[in-house]
């Protein structure tokens, strides 16, 4: 009779971690996601802003040589990204081809001027500074003209700062629901532990020492179960990374890692703080509250 009761309690226990490693998991595995989302957007929209350019139309007196010295200052600026040179023989094909006939025949000479389209870093990209960039150039002495498309950059800029903090409130709102949830799992657990709890507490063991054991079990669970919710994101990224090839999912080394430390550290952090606090509690009460 005691065998087989022994035997009942170990599945019972058994059972009650493979719950708490596979709620973890799930868990570890929804913040791996939004994580993923997170950083991605950012550079998504780091991405679509180094696609705006400011287009400095240069004056006819300026030699070809001049423009190249210029053009070889403006990759050296901070804020630049890239610097492309169109010739107005360029840009006149160009124009061409996008109206279906050959202007020039009709103007006899070509209005066109020589252009240098200015690809800024992402960080440049804004109303405020985009702004500022525009009053320095229109006062250097081979810029005729400075265009940019106005309108889009107050949008972009708009956007990514409406997403930005909707995608923020959505962490901060997961965030928490991974702690409520790996915190209710880990007390269900240490639960059932509760007269073991109170009984080391009666023959005078100290409650670093009942808190130890539990902590590290749980550690270990929390562990377990962000390797399974990392072998799932694993899976996830390898798709992802098959259907938008564009993104580069599998080699951004940094992003994966941000994300795999993320997963783990919260693992740790969460397992220990909830095994602390639901060990404390049962620690505290009195005998008779247990059957409580």
């Amino acid at each position: 009779m005691s065998k087989k009761f022994d035997s009942y309690q170990k599945r019972r226990l058994t059972s009650s971690y493979i719950s708490v490693v596979i709620s973890i998991a799930l868990v570890l595995f929804m913040v791996g996601v939004l994580g993923l989302i997170v950083l991605k957007s950012t550079k998504v929209a780091n991405y679509v802003k180094e696609k705006v350019a400011i287009t400095l139309f240069i004056k006819d007196k300026v030699t070809q040589k001049q423009i190249k010295t210029f053009r070889e200052s403006l990759l050296e600026e901070e804020f630049t990204k890239k610097a492309v040179y169109t010739s107005k023989e360029q840009a006149a094909k160009k124009y061409s081809e996008e109206i279906g006939e050959d202007f020039l025949q009709f103007l006899g000479e070509n209005p066109l001027k020589n252009g240098i389209d200015i690809y800024l870093k992402a960080d440049y990209v804004t109303p405020e500074k985009v702004a500022e960039l525009e009053e320095r150039f229109s006062k250097n002495a081979f810029v005729a003209d400075v265009s940019y498309d106005k309108p889009l950059i107050n949008l972009l800029t708009k956007n990514i700062k409406r997403i930005s903090f909707w995608l923020l409130v959505l962490s901060s709102f997961f965030g928490l629901i991974a702690m409520i949830l790996i915190n209710s799992s880990i007390r269900l657990s240490i639960y059932s532990k509760r007269f073991n709890i109170k009984t080391m507490q009666m023959v005078g063991a100290t409650k670093s020492f009942i808190r130890r054991p539990f902590i590290w079990r749980s550690i270990k669970l929390g562990l377990f179960g962000a390797f399974i919710a990392l072998m799932a994101l694993a899976v996830v990224v390898y798709y992802l990374d098959q259907f938008i090839p564009s993104l580069d999912f599998l080699n951004d080394y940094a992003t994966l890692g941000y994300i795999a430390g993320g997963v783990i550290l919260s693992a740790l952090i969460i397992t220990w703080i909830s095994t602390f606090f639901a060990t404390q509690r049962f620690l505290n009460l009195q005998t008779d509250e247990l059957y409580y």
